[in-house]
């Protein structure tokens, strides 16, 4: 990057930081009207398609033009499907059990509590987490090599979490099906399709931001903390402190890969 191009990335953090804050205080605004936080998560989504769209609006003159399109598209048709999957999946369920469970037992005001521990926690996460696609929009590169492989492991990814979530929405919608592990297809494979798959989208937008060892250190922050939140933070491990009662899933865990695919095994340790 140039030094104007510097300055207008640096102007762009911020803005970005606004939207971010923007989004989940309108989202506070809207669950404490319905009395139920679980809309958060689809904000989450829409939070980081809003960013994407508004620094491909500001980036314009500075970027590859190429590149900041791919990014740009990469994201929004990311947290678009993430955010219409959620919000389908949670029509005319009640409040999420992870935030009910929180909330009766916060000190003071849950609303407070809400709005530090969930909205503004997560505006912060998407303004650190998007970093490589406000970065990636300001370099002058077109995608190359480095660039070309970060969104076909980002494809990767995005077919994993969306097979993935598809599957699941199908097995849960029998009712034959109910009470039982979800154990075919992809999840055959590994326990969390749709978390492994984010975990390839966010280090495959990494990558498109790796054209300059500048931007590559900057941005690193971003698909490690993400992996961090999908492994050891609300994602893989309360996901399965939650399911490590039910009927069959600790057969099914003996037998299936925690996070990286590979096929079942035949035998159970």
């Amino acid at each position: 990057m140039t030094g104007d191009a510097w300055a207008a990335f640096g102007l762009n953090l911020a803005v970005a930081a606004g939207l971010a804050l923007a989004v989940m205080l309108g989202t506070f605004a809207v669950a404490l009207a319905k009395g139920m936080h679980r809309i958060v998560d689809v904000a989450w989504g829409v939070a980081f398609a809003a960013v994407a769209l508004t620094t491909w609006l500001l980036s314009a003159g500075y970027g590859d033009d190429g590149r900041r399109l791919a990014v740009t598209l990469a994201t929004c048709v990311w947290g678009l499907r993430l955010a219409f999957h959620i919000a389908r999946r949670g029509r005319g369920h009640g409040e999420d059990p992870r935030y009910a469970r929180m909330l009766s037992q916060a000190p003071g005001d849950p609303r407070v509590y809400a709005l530090r521990k969930v909205y503004l926690l997560q505006g912060c996460l998407v303004w650190l987490v998007s970093l490589p696609v406000q970065a990636a929009a300001y370099l002058p590169q077109d995608l190359g090599l480095l660039g070309s492989l970060g969104l076909l492991v980002w494809a990767t990814g995005f077919v994993f979490e969306a097979v993935g979530d598809h599957q699941l929405a199908r097995f849960t919608s029998d009712p034959a099906h109910r009470g039982r592990i979800m154990d075919r297809g992809l999840w055959s494979w590994t326990r969390h399709p749709n978390y492994f798959g984010d975990f390839l989208v966010w280090w495959g937008l990494y990558l498109t931001a790796c054209a300059t060892w500048q931007t590559a250190a900057l941005t690193l922050v971003s698909p490690v903390v993400m992996s961090a939140l999908l492994v050891w933070g609300s994602g893989k491990r309360l996901l399965e402190a939650h399911m490590a009662g039910r009927p069959g899933f600790a057969e099914y865990a003996a037998r299936t890969s925690g996070f990286f695919p590979r096929p079942p095994r035949k035998t159970p340790r």
